[in-house]
């Protein structure tokens, strides 16, 4: 990373360095950019459309690329990598850590990565490899293999004296891994005990044998919750035999954490958390155009369950005025129940001991709200509209709306998961579809019976 430290790229800065551009001063830019951390020039690439992205790159000193590649989201960091041809990447992964060049290789063409890969030297294509063989939400895909290991058996004097030898330490360095002949992991020192221990005193005696090792399979979000809970800076990755394959920084747990986030909100709406908010015209249509197509569609069944009561509407013309209502309050109810269910997921507190009872509980808060609202609203309805039956059969199906909606947006995350498709994404569009259809056919249906 730039050595440079900053806070977040603040708002007159980028007004200036926009400014910059537009006066075509080059000069002024790069001097600007001089002062910035990779973090805030990934940030300022990712705010500007594409022919000021294409300049500002351009003006980014060679040693910073990596760094500032890194930051960028993978479909700003794809624009550039496009342009560049083997050589150029490669000169910009060679400082690069293994997890760093990892995050960028696992999202090129098989093609273009193995190209990467045959250039490098057998050490460092060994050590990537290494990682590439695993999925890349797993630890193995996360993990760094720039480990500093010592054999418990040695005193604190020795060990740090072993330490000043080495010009750099893995960042961060918060505890030193005890492994025996076999790189079996045997526990960790932490950097504070090591520093206050008498330098005579053996490293077994200091160790922490009960170390928060990752199996290596482990999935990324386990491990971001297994980090926030136990407070972790690092944790070593250790594979089924208990051998030491790496470690995973709090760094890479962050970025979980981030993307995880920015995928729960952008699925709800059919996008990708990495989908570039200055695309260009055609490519946003063309993914927009996607999901609005199979809202389309969950519209025309909607619609086709009010032609089937197409009679009753034309009798009573209050029906199609009120009728909203129902569908509203039906997705507003599930989607809070189904916006609490994937938070719930996402941070591993849902399991098989716990569905009923969330049903249960879900259940009672649909019939409660639903039985307050209708009353509500078959109060409004019969000052509206003077009618008592249109008033009863309002209040009877939101009140069975809301109690299906909720029951749906519980019980829709854990099926779709079970069914192993992301509840984030398709959670909304068939909640929707199942409050309208509903909605619509209770109100209607009770309608067509109250009115003969």
């Amino acid at each position: 990373m730039s050595q440079q430290q900053s806070l977040t790229l603040s708002d007159d800065q980028l007004e200036a360095i926009n400014t910059a551009i537009e006066q075509n001063m080059p000069d002024n830019i790069r001097h600007m950019l001089a002062g910035l951390s990779a973090a805030d020039i990934a940030h300022l690439l990712e705010s500007s459309p594409p022919p000021q992205r294409s300049l500002i790159w351009k003006l980014i000193p060679l040693e910073d690329e990596g760094d500032v590649l890194n930051e960028l989201g993978e479909e700003v960091r794809l624009f550039f990598i496009d342009q560049m041809n083997i050589a150029e990447l490669l000169n910009i992964l060679e400082d690069q850590d293994v997890d760093d060049t990892v995050d960028i290789l696992q999202n090129l063409p098989k093609q273009i990565t193995r190209q990467v890969l045959d250039s490098m030297n057998l050490q460092n294509r060994q050590r990537l490899e290494e990682v590439l063989a695993y999925p890349e939400n797993t630890a193995g895909g996360l993990m760094n293999t720039d480990t500093l290991t010592l054999r418990g058996n040695i005193t604190v004097d020795v060990a740090l004296r072993y330490l000043r030898l080495h010009e750099d330490l893995p960042e961060p360095f918060d505890q030193l891994l005890i492994v025996d002949h076999r790189d079996k992991l045997l526990g960790a020192v932490s950097i504070r005990r090591l520093l206050t221990a008498a330098p005579s005193e053996l490293l077994n005696g200091l160790m922490d044998e009960t170390s928060h090792a990752i199996p290596v399979t482990m999935d990324d979000c386990q491990i971001a919750q297994m980090f926030e809970r136990e407070d972790l800076i690092s944790a070593p990755v250790i594979d089924e035999h208990g051998k030491l394959l790496g470690r995973i920084t709090v760094d890479d747990v962050v970025d979980v954490i981030r993307e995880e986030a920015e995928h729960s909100v952008m699925s709800m709406a059919g996008l990708d958390e990495d989908e570039d908010t200055f695309a260009p015209v055609l490519k946003t249509s063309r993914r927009r155009a996607i999901w609005l197509g199979i809202n389309l569609i969950t519209a025309f069944v909607a619609s086709a369950v009010i032609g089937l009561f197409q009679d009753t509407i034309d009798r009573v013309v209050a029906l199609a005025v009120l009728m909203p209502i129902v569908a509203s309050m039906g997705g507003v109810a599930g989607s809070q129940t189904l916006t609490l269910i994937i938070r719930a997921m996402a941070l591993g507190q849902i399991g098989k001991s716990n569905i009923s009872w969330l049903l249960s509980r879900e259940l009672f808060v649909g019939l409660l709200n639903g039985l307050l609202w209708a009353v509500v609203v078959a109060g409004a309805a019969l000052f509206w509209f003077d009618d008592k039956v249109i008033a009863l059969v309002i209040g009877l199906s939101l009140t069975i709306n809301l109690v299906i909606a909720v029951l749906a947006g519980a019980a829709l995350p854990l099926t779709l998961k079970a069914l192993k498709i992301d509840p984030a994404l398709a959670g909304s569009v068939i909640l929707t579809t199942v409050t309208d259809v509903v909605g619509f056919f209770t109100f209607l249906g009770l309608a067509t019976v109250f009115y003969g």
